[in-house]
């Protein structure tokens, strides 16, 4: 089955963010020409065969490293295989500094019409903690600058549940963030990887994680404060205005193919996953050499496919649809207010159960394998 949906993973990055465990490359000059090349290659190479395609995302790493000439030339060398239609969602993501008017333009013109803007916080202390390059007065100017360049529809990423001693004002945040009027917002809890500036803070016991009840206070504050603004909570980390859901991520919470290029990227057919190797000079290597650059592959089996069904319906407002025989299972979470059941059958998360969303998934994919 065809893949209808494209991700390039831009690895290059001005600086690591301390929490980051993701497969980046620093770089002081980023090797924009390259790097397009690069993917033109891996393409060629993989023999990926020429397609429509319903959405573009380049994520990363920061793509918006790539600047106007670059994000035009992966874009071009992605389209040179995958056709988009018409009303394609082509997003790239972007950090606050990298936005002028000229890139924002150029962005533009290579066909991007939605951009995912790092903001994290609005606090000049906490973005120093989280090793951000820019500071709270650069989002604003920065979102004006794009919609001064026609791109109307930006979604604005938070992390909340940072530690206490940072003393986050996260009621203001969520105030600024509206202020912003975004389309569409992402809201990410902090987590602690190792190997990160995070992890060994934490192991050193420099860093306190943000207690349970913060997480689950902030997450919930979250949510009250964005649908009570007309946003519709439509998966456990995504809010939008009507209209405005994201369209490529929720391809990956629908189980439907989609093609991953550059480092790291994943990929599904609809049988088999397969990811590429992670680091941005291996990858490079392979792809010079002529080589596929795949760092594995699982074909998934009847057991995996039950179980991501079971959670990814479970992470959207869509739901699962239950059988009679499971809803004694369910009804002590439907009292609780974890979930809700509908006449149909689908099963909803609350935004309270969101918060145990591996914990419901876990217990209804057991009961499904007896």
């Amino acid at each position: 089955m065809p893949a209808a949906h494209v991700y390039v993973h831009v690895p290059f990055c001005a600086r690591r963010c301390s929490y980051c465990d993701f497969s980046i490359a620093v770089r002081r000059t980023v090797p924009w020409r390259a790097f397009a090349d690069r993917i033109a290659q891996e393409l060629q190479q993989r023999h990926e065969p020429s397609r429509a395609v319903h959405t573009i995302y380049l994520g990363g790493g920061t793509p918006s490293r790539l600047g106007g000439d670059g994000v035009t030339a992966v874009l071009d060398a992605v389209r040179a295989v995958c056709t988009p239609h018409a009303d394609a969602e082509i997003t790239i993501e972007v950090n606050p500094e990298d936005v002028s008017e000229v890139t924002a333009r150029a962005w533009v013109a290579a066909g991007v019409n939605r951009v995912s803007l790092g903001v994290q916080s609005f606090h000049d202390a906490v973005l120093q903690w989280m090793h951000r390059v820019h500071n709270a007065a650069a989002v604003p100017r920065a979102l004006a600058t794009l919609r001064d360049a026609g791109l109307v529809d930006v979604s604005v990423d938070l992390i909340f549940a940072v530690p206490k001693a940072l003393d986050r004002d996260w009621a203001r945040d969520l105030e600024l963030a509206l202020a912003l009027e975004p389309t569409h917002v992402s809201l990410y809890g902090l987590t602690i990887e190792g190997g990160t500036p995070l992890g060994r803070w934490t192991a050193r016991g420099e860093v306190f994680e943000a207690p349970e009840e913060s997480y689950e206070a902030e997450f919930l504050r979250a949510h009250d404060t964005f649908t009570a603004a007309g946003f519709e909570h439509y998966e456990v980390s995504n809010y939008a205005t009507p209209g405005y859901r994201a369209r490529h991520n929720s391809s990956y919470w629908l189980g439907v193919p989609y093609l991953g290029l550059g480092p790291s990227a994943h990929g599904f057919d609809g049988q088999e996953r397969r990811w590429n190797v992670a680091a941005y000079a291996e990858w490079d290597a392979q792809v010079r050499a002529g080589l596929d650059p795949c760092g594995g592959r699982e074909v998934l089996t009847p057991e995996n496919r039950l179980t991501e069904s079971v959670y990814l319906g479970l992470r959207t407002t869509d739901g699962l649809h239950i059988e009679p025989s499971e809803r004694t299972l369910v009804a002590p979470w439907e009292q609780a207010g974890w979930v809700t059941v509908a006449r149909d059958g689908r099963l909803r998360c609350t935004a309270q159960g969101w918060l145990r969303l591996d914990a419901l998934a876990g217990a209804l994919t057991a009961g499904r394998s007896r």
